[in-house]
């Protein structure tokens, strides 16, 4: 059972780790980009409960789903341990990130106590700032590391801003113009 206990530990810290950097990538890659038909409803004042966006949540969870019943049910032995582990850190990521963006972020939920801690409120900030922009950061737990790299300069504007405007961009900055 310790053996078993350490490898859930280790690689459900290692899924939630690493969702977040996939959550990234898909935010700024796949959801600004060939989604944007869907995620555009989250970049616009939501009308009712829920939004076309929302559907994009539920993507990850039969794979988490499929890994912790994998883990409950398959062959004994590290990969059944591991499975179980990796779905157990999806599904915190899942929870978290519900909890901070929809919640706290977007106000959704009612969590806004959540803001007493420093760093999460600064999470809320740097999403807003995303809203504000369509860019960077497309993370949202490393959202306030990302812009503090970019005000540092240790990560090249222009690599940023040199990509082909994403459909976000290009709303994002007609809106503005509008607005002037």
């Amino acid at each position: 059972m310790t053996l078993s206990l350490a490898i859930w530990i280790v690689t459900a810290l290692a899924a939630f780790a690493a969702m977040e950097g996939w959550a990234a990538f898909l935010h700024g890659k796949v959801w600004h980009h060939a989604l944007w038909s869907v995620h555009r409803s989250h970049h616009a004042k939501r009308r009712g409960l829920f939004e076309r966006n929302d559907a994009l949540s539920f993507l990850h969870a039969p794979v988490a789903t499929g890994l912790i019943l994998y883990g409950c049910m398959g062959a004994p032995g590290p990969l059944r341990e591991a499975a179980f582990g990796f779905g157990l850190g999806m599904t915190a990521f899942g929870v978290a990130y519900v909890l901070v963006h929809d919640g706290l972020v977007h106000r959704r939920l009612p969590v806004s106590g959540l803001a007493r801690i420093p760093y999460l409120a600064r999470v809320r900030d740097a999403h807003r700032v995303h809203h504000s922009t369509g860019g960077p950061p497309y993370g949202l737990f490393l959202g306030p590391l990302v812009l503090a790299r970019r005000a540092a300069g240790a990560e090249p504007a222009a690599s940023l801003d040199a990509a082909p405007a994403s459909p976000a961009r290009a709303a994002t900055a007609a809106a503005r113009q509008r607005a002037r």
